[in-house]
């Protein structure tokens, strides 16, 4: 049944997605999309678009999203999406919740000890590797359009990406305004 299927998948990922939402979606796509099909690749990237867009973590948001149209797309009726995309949501923040309670009794009292700080400098290449998959992930046909068939689409995809890149990098330009900016190129050239 696809709801234990979501749950198991979720809970799974909230266990392993050390370094936040932006380090889950990796593991989201290569649940969802790849391992079990539940969504297609562009459905997927219009999922995280929307996850971006809307308050909240993008993890939390993208499995309330990925829930609802998984259970939508195995042709259940939509308030049973709703319960999927509940039960989806709930399963990616209780590991997090479980362990929040279990470690904040111990860390406070062992977080200078050598074995804790050797952990935690194991993870920050592991956090910063889940966010490179999560940026290539998303570099995909979708996104970008492929150089193949559609080289317009595709060239300025790369603009704007380059734009975005430089204008935030080295002109600190407010992320807000870029993404408007953006969205507002996008809308104009395609």
């Amino acid at each position: 049944m696809i709801f234990l299927y979501l749950f198991y998948t979720f809970c799974k990922i909230g266990l392993f997605g050390f370094g936040g939402g932006y380090a889950m979606l990796s593991l989201i796509q290569g649940e969802v999309v790849t391992r079990y099909d539940w969504i297609s690749a562009g459905e997927f990237t219009d999922i995280v678009a929307i996850s971006q867009m809307t308050p909240g973590p993008i993890g939390i948001n993208s499995a309330t999203y990925v829930g609802y149209t998984a259970v939508l797309n195995a042709g259940y009726s939509e308030g049973l999406a709703v319960l999927g995309s509940c039960i989806a949501t709930f399963a990616v923040v209780f590991p997090s919740f479980i362990l929040m309670i279990v470690i904040s009794k111990f860390f406070i009292k062992y977080q200078k000890h050598p074995a804790v700080e050797a952990v935690f400098s194991g993870l920050r290449p592991a956090v910063v590797g889940l966010l490179a998959a999560a940026a290539l992930v998303l570099m995909n046909a979708e996104n970008f359009g492929n150089y193949n068939t559609d080289m317009y689409q595709f060239i300025i995809s790369v603009i704007i990406f380059l734009v975005a890149f430089i204008g935030t990098r080295k002109y600190k330009v407010n992320p807000i305004l870029m993404i408007i900016l953006c969205g507002a190129a996008g809308f104009l050239l395609y």
